[in-house]
């Protein structure tokens, strides 16, 4: 223990007789007995809020620090693309815009729905005497008075037509527009693009007479009524990681609160930077505002240990070493302490562990409160 501590009592200011003040700031020397152990008055002790305590048995959780990002599954992100191209003829939402699903996100226009629309209505006409004819052959081959070969032809003829007509029917279904009324007539040169989820607006790519192709993503929805947390763990920790620890985490950017989850699902392949994806379940997530994308720092508690500890106010660090005040005596003059080196360990809950608390007695006091006001630079 360096001898230039200096107790500082900046709260003890007494009063004295005559109304003199007494400094607040006095030296070890002034305080500290030829042995080295240091004195304060029962006055000081109560004036500035000191206490005493002991070693306490503490759990202390062993983590592991991580990076990674607020997420969503899959199911709850969909890029809204075209299944034919077209000139986009309305767009009225914007990024932001909630959704529902099923509800019309973009009209698209082309041509080419008019003439999809015509072949279908043309085959469905041609469907009607192919199906007759292939009905007469059939019958008229059981009584044998039609040919092998008229039979054949009447029967592909109306299965390759009722084939053509079923996948323009469902060329027409992924467009949107209902084969039904086609069939009564009516023929448009528009096709609506519906939400395939609900959720949030995130990118919208078009503009109003922008041409998209069936590759181009139009606009993309996410639902963050479920999200998650996506780490990325270090290859030589993901032994310790195991399903259902609990996940302690923030983000950095937006709050200083800790925030909590679990480990849901441990990836199994490692990526190019030696990195493993785990992805972990939020607790409570309903009463947080987490938004998509949003970088968070993480610790996965993958195991606690139970140590010897003391409240981290009555460790005090000088010069790269770490001390605290061991009571020796209490007497009507006051108390007497000596300083302890010791060696801090793990920090959890107000407590830190001391490694080398074998050298010290459970029955020993400490001083918990007031030692950075004892011990000066």
């Amino acid at each position: 223990m360096k001898k230039g501590f200096i107790i500082l009592l900046a709260s003890l200011s007494f009063m004295y007789g005559c109304g003199e003040k007494k400094s607040a700031e006095t030296t070890v020397s002034e305080n500290q007995n030829a042995d080295g152990t240091i004195l304060l008055s029962h006055q000081q002790f109560e004036n500035s809020g000191m206490t005493l305590g002991s070693l306490e048995e503490k759990s202390f959780p062993l983590t592991i620090q991580i990076n990674g990002m607020i997420d969503v599954p899959p199911e709850n992100r969909a890029v809204v693309s075209a299944t034919m191209g077209g000139y986009i003829k309305k767009t009225p939402l914007l990024i932001g815009d909630v959704v529902k699903k099923g509800q019309a996100l973009v009209t698209l226009e082309n041509p080419e729905f008019v003439t999809l629309q015509q072949e279908y209505m043309e085959i469905k006409q041609q469907l009607t005497y192919l199906k007759a004819e292939y009905d007469r052959q059939k019958t008229l081959k059981e009584e044998n008075i039609t040919s092998q070969k008229s039979f054949l032809k009447a029967e592909s003829d109306f299965k390759t037509s009722n084939a053509r007509y079923n996948g323009l029917k469902k060329q027409l279904t992924m467009l949107n527009i209902s084969p039904v009324h086609v069939e009564q007539g009516n023929i448009s040169s528009t096709a609506s693009v519906f939400a395939p989820i609900g959720g949030s607006i995130t990118q919208v790519n078009v503009n109003k007479g922008t041409y998209v192709s069936p590759a181009s993503p139009i606009l993309e929805i996410i639902d963050n009524d479920h999200i998650h947390l996506e780490l990325s763990v270090f290859e030589k920790d993901i032994m310790k990681v195991k399903k259902g620890q609990p996940i302690q985490f923030r983000i950095p950017e937006a709050s200083k609160e800790i925030f909590l989850a679990e480990v849901y699902l441990i990836g199994t392949s490692i990526n190019e930077n030696r990195t493993i994806k785990v992805h972990g379940h939020l607790k409570e997530e309903s009463e947080n505002n987490f938004l998509t994308g949003m970088f968070v720092n993480a610790e996965i508690i993958t195991e606690n240990k139970s140590a010897k500890a003391l409240p981290s106010d009555a460790v005090v660090e000088q010069d790269g070493e770490f001390y605290v005040l061991r009571m020796l005596e209490n007497t009507s003059g006051g108390y007497s302490f000596e300083s302890i080196e010791i060696q801090p360990g793990n920090v959890a809950n107000g407590f830190t562990e001391i490694k080398n608390a074998d050298s010290l007695s459970t029955s020993d006091s400490f001083l918990t409160k007031g030692a950075f006001d004892v011990f000066g630079e």
